[in-house]
């Protein structure tokens, strides 16, 4: 049987739950991750209705200095 190359082998690993950390020169340069399954498909539109007019309307001066940290 064929060795299965490192690469195939690391992905395994991630695909496994294990965080994978790649270094280069002793410094860690990429981290090979499980990926999170997508929570389904986006939908443009699906709130369409639920926000109010008022919601685009500028704020306040004390509120938006609030928001900015002052």
């Amino acid at each position: 049987m064929k060795p299965r190359p490192i690469f195939s082998r690391l992905l395994e690993q991630a695909h496994a739950g294990q965080e994978i950390v790649v270094a280069k020169a002793g410094k860690p340069y990429a981290r090979l991750v499980l990926l999170e399954p997508t929570k389904g498909r986006r939908q443009p539109g699906r709130l369409a209705g639920r926000v109010e007019e008022t919601f685009f309307e500028p704020l306040p001066e004390e509120e938006l200095a609030a928001w900015e940290g002052q």
